[in-house]
């Protein structure tokens, strides 16, 4: 049955109606341009360097922006963000601040306190909240610091260095309500938690992307200050795409302007030639009052508000980005302006404030949209759950939308240059991503965490469309369809795995993930998009050849893959030519590919329902999946699979040049990842297809070593239930007997990615008397493969956590209650796979709640969030998890996959 609509559900039916673009503005703007592979124009790909932090005060980026609690509209033309100086930092604080992947003894990783506190779908009301020490800000200790600890030591973070130490801080909030879809309300509050006065300055600032330098397009579009209503200065923007706009601000502050133009002067040397990009930095800071422009007009600019905050005093700021011009539309019941005449006032919508109200009116809508954001989010989180997992709910949900970005990347053009720069490096030219040039990226695309990750990844985005789907169906599917598109697969039939490198392989999720939010929307909205799921379905069919024709070498079966988004998880690097020579033959690759032919059949079975061609198609996964199984489990005459019956487990198997064959006895996440590939063929959808079931039929008849791949019972009154699964029914009590044993994988927050066995017994192989090793490491990596920011060596990961969660409910649904395993192993107590499948889940989200002792988890020791009032509330999502404590690690705002936590609690509650 469809939910109650409300009437933030009324808002996402007219943008997916398109009556009204509510999407258009949105916080898209990201929180990291500097670094980024779309940034560098370097001979060798060192993009880290070749635009570092340094520079980005002061050289325009070519191919989006960044700033601090920011918006822009849905192509990034014009941008909203805000700035601060505390009177003590060396920069003006316009963006976040981390440390590069060669700076950072654990890879990049962000030095700022930050958090997502609220948004709608639709983005009408967002909240978020930003700590800006009063003290100077540590920068160069936090490089010096990091940079000289070695990879066996935790990363320096902002909280080690004390700058929080007695509250001496600010919480600086933004909010924005939308009055309606051109007319966006902002409001900044900035409170001082110090025992002292402080100085504060804020710098709410408005800027063009500069589309005009490149010799591509030059249309220039203009700001300049404008006549206001009283009580307020104006901006007015005319842009060629949008045309005017204007933003009000309350008060009398200063305003400021300049260009959004490289500062050549201080990073090379030669001569401006207008106003730069860090003008409101020389300003402010530096004290020069010629570095703005006096006639007030340019491409950027700011409102300067210098404040002096007393012990617990706050201050809030109201700005309206409006495409109202303000003398036509204020209030003339306003008491701000008396009997002045409003031709506009008509033209308002209703509820609309006048643009000269910042008082009752501009308040009102705020607490509206809040109360409607409330009303929304109350109609999709349970009510019997605890006001803390609510809480966790709520700030899940706020950073799975807080970290939509505008991704704007053109690999043709990237690599031939601007006709306005310099020729690029031959070298590019055959360096990254030089066989993508089709690939053009211009869209809002959900970001792993748009500060350490500020780029889509092909498997971390279908995983985030599941959390997505609960709150907006429309948008999950569109990022699904997004990735299809003919301008981002490979005409191949390649997906794009992610900037640093196109051509890298993700696991294939995607069919998984569309046919999880298919059925996510059919239950919340009581209606099948079976067009979705058909231009899906097509467009993955060229995919699934795609890793048949490249991934299957001998055509056997078995598959490669490389590193596949486990990163460290092997001995060797598995993306790169093995030293040994020849290859390996994956398990995890192979199980993935099993898992990707069920899904693709139970897609074609769906569709089938409604028209029989597809009940050949149907046919042909069920085939392929049977083959696979066969040959994981059983590959030659020989008997050698990738299951060792001896240890009870699968393990990569390495294929020698000289013919030999080694099984990689690493316990890890590979050899459960073959749980994931398992589907019930239900007897009411196999009978409506006559088809299927005779060719199915004819199948199993004349391939008489293949059944034991396929099980069957009577357990349903409808008819035969058949199970396809890679493991069977004696194998997986097998495999689970180690997943579930708390001395290997299980932990009190999930199943770990390598088992602990291996911390008290490595596991070596020696290549030309170098020795690899894999060990148990519960947090950060050791090693520096794939950067070393990642660490799949025993930490808690959410994204296969869910997928195994989800594998144990299949198994459940076909051997029922009767089917019961040891929970935990050699604890004596029997649970059937669906009370297991509820225990890992709460494990998982055990890490995020506040336990019987006040502390969270996911904290660690970061005392601050455990028993400061202004930190015990506020949450983050990070990328993995500590293997034994459950402390978060890696990319602090990872809401990404880490927001599967929001499903898990919906599912599965506390």
């Amino acid at each position: 049955m469809a939910r109650i609509q409300t009437i933030e559900d009324n808002r996402l039916e007219e943008a997916r109606t398109r009556k009204k673009h509510w999407k258009r503005w949105g916080p898209y703007l990201s929180e990291r341009q500097w670094g980024t592979v779309r940034e560098d124009y370097s001979p060798s790909g060192t993009a880290w360097e070749y635009f570092p932090h340094d520079h980005a005060r002061s050289r325009a980026y070519r191919w989006g922006e960044d700033g601090i609690g920011g918006i822009s509209d849905r192509h990034q033309m014009i941008c909203f963000g805000l700035a601060m100086w505390n009177g003590r930092d060396p920069i003006l604080k316009e963006r976040l601040f981390g440390l590069t992947g060669n700076e950072g003894n654990h890879g990049e990783d962000v030095k700022e306190q930050y958090f997502y506190l609220d948004s709608t779908p639709t983005h009408t009301y967002m909240r978020m909240l930003y700590k800006y020490p009063q003290v100077e800000f540590p920068y160069a200790w936090l490089l010096e610091e990091n940079r000289h600890r070695s990879k066996e030591q935790p990363e320096f973070e902002l909280l080690d260095t004390g700058v929080f130490e007695e509250n001496r801080y600010f919480d600086v909030f933004v909010e924005y309500a939308k009055a309606d879809v051109e007319d966006i309300l902002i409001r900044s509050t900035a409170v001082n938690r110090g025992p002292q006065s402080a100085e504060l300055h804020l710098l709410p600032s408005l800027w063009f992307r500069n589309t005009w330098s490149w010799g591509k397009d030059s249309r220039r579009p203009s700001m300049r200050i404008a006549t206001s209503v009283p009580g307020s200065l104006c901006t007015e923007l005319d842009h060629w795409q949008y045309g005017k706009r204007w933003l009000l601000c309350a008060g009398q502050p200063g305003l400021l302007f300049t260009e959004n133009e490289t500062n050549y002067q201080r990073l090379y040397g030669g001569k401006n030639r207008s106003y730069v990009k860090d003008a409101f930095h020389a300003y402010v800071i530096g004290g020069d009052k010629t570095a703005v422009n006096p006639q007030q007009m340019g491409t950027k600019m700011a409102a300067l508000y210098r404040l002096v905050l007393g012990a617990g005093e706050s201050v809030t700021l109201k700005l309206r980005l409006t495409d109202m011009e303000p003398l036509a539309a204020m209030d003339i019941n306003s008491p701000m302006v008396g009997a002045m005449n409003a031709p506009g006032y008509a033209e308002r919508a209703e509820g609309v404030p006048g643009t000269n109200d910042f008082g009752a009116g501009f308040d009102e809508v705020f607490a509206r949209r809040q109360k409607e954001a409330d009303e929304f989010y109350n109609s999709r989180v349970a009510k019997e759950l605890s006001p803390d997992a609510k809480l966790v709910t709520r700030q899940a949900f706020a950073g799975m939308m807080w970290n939509k970005q505008f991704y704007h990347y053109d690999v043709r053009t990237w690599l031939d240059g601007d006709p306005a720069g310099p020729p690029p490096p031959k070298e590019r030219l055959q360096g990254r991503n030089h066989d993508w040039t089709h690939l053009y990226n211009d869209d809002v695309i959900s970001m792993p965490d748009n500060w350490e990750y500020p780029w889509y990844a092909a498997w971390d985005l279908a995983f985030h469309t599941i959390p997505i789907a609960l709150i907006d169906p429309d948008f999950a599917k569109e990022q699904l369809i997004l990735l299809l598109r003919e301008w981002y697969m490979h005409p191949n039939g390649q997906l794009p795995a992610y900037e640093w490198a196109f051509g890298d392989v993700n696991p294939p999720v995607h069919a998984w993930a569309a046919f999880r939010v298919y059925k996510i929307e059919r239950r919340l909205r009581g209606v099948a998009d079976r067009g979705f799921l058909e231009k899906v379905f097509h467009k993955l069919l060229l995919n699934f050849t795609w890793w048949v024709n490249r991934k299957d070498p001998d055509g056997m079966n078995i598959f490669e893959g490389g590193f596949l988004g486990l990163d460290n998880i092997g001995v060797f690097d598995r993306s790169a030519p093995l030293p040994t020579g020849g290859h390996l033959e994956q398990s995890d690759a192979t199980s993935w590919m099993g898992m990707f032919c069920l899904n693709m059949l139970a897609i074609a079975l769906e569709l089938a329902k409604e028209d029989p061609a597809y009940e050949d198609v149907a046919s042909k996964f069920f085939e392929h999946f049977v083959h696979i199984a066969h040959a994981m489990n059983d590959m030659g005459t020989d008997g050698r699979s990738l299951w060792d019956e001896e240890d009870g487990f699968y393990y990569d198997v390495l294929q020698l040049p000289n013919g030999e064959e080694h099984f990689l006895k690493i316990r890890s996440m590979v050899g459960l990842i073959p749980l994931f590939a398992v589907e019930t063929l239900e007897p009411e959808i196999v009978d409506r297809l006559p088809g299927f079931k005779r060719r199915m039929q004819w199948f199993i008849d004349n391939h008489p070593d293949m059944p034991e791949h396929i099980e069957t019972t009577q357990r349903s009154a409808r008819g035969v239930r058949r199970l396809l699964s890679l493991v069977s029914g004696r194998r997986l009590k097998r495999v689970l007997e180690r997943m579930l044993d708390e001395s290997e994988f299980l932990s009190a927050y999930g199943v770990r990615a390598l088992s602990r066995f291996h911390a008290d017994f490595p596991y070596e192989v020696v290549v030309n008397g170098h020795v690899s090793r894999v060990t148990y490491e519960p947090a950060e990596s050791s090693t520096g493969l794939f950067g070393g920011n990642s660490n799949w060596r025993g930490p808690i990961w959410f994204p296969v956590n869910y997928l195994l969660i989800e594998s144990l409910q299949k198994f459940h649904h076909y051997y029922g209650e009767d089917f019961k395993v040891e929970f935990p192993t050699h604890s004596g107590s029997e649970f059937d796979l669906w009370q297991v499948a509820g225990e890992i889940s709460r494990r998982l989200i055990r890490i995020f709640l506040r336990g019987k002792d006040g502390r969270r988890p996911v904290a660690g020791g970061a005392e601050i969030f455990n028993d400061n009032p202004h930190w015990k509330d506020l949450v983050l999502f990070y990328e993995y998890f500590h293997g034994d404590n459950g402390a978060g690690i890696g990319a602090s705002h990872q809401t990404g996959w880490t927001g599967l936590v929001a499903k898990l609690i919906e599912q599965s509650g506390e």
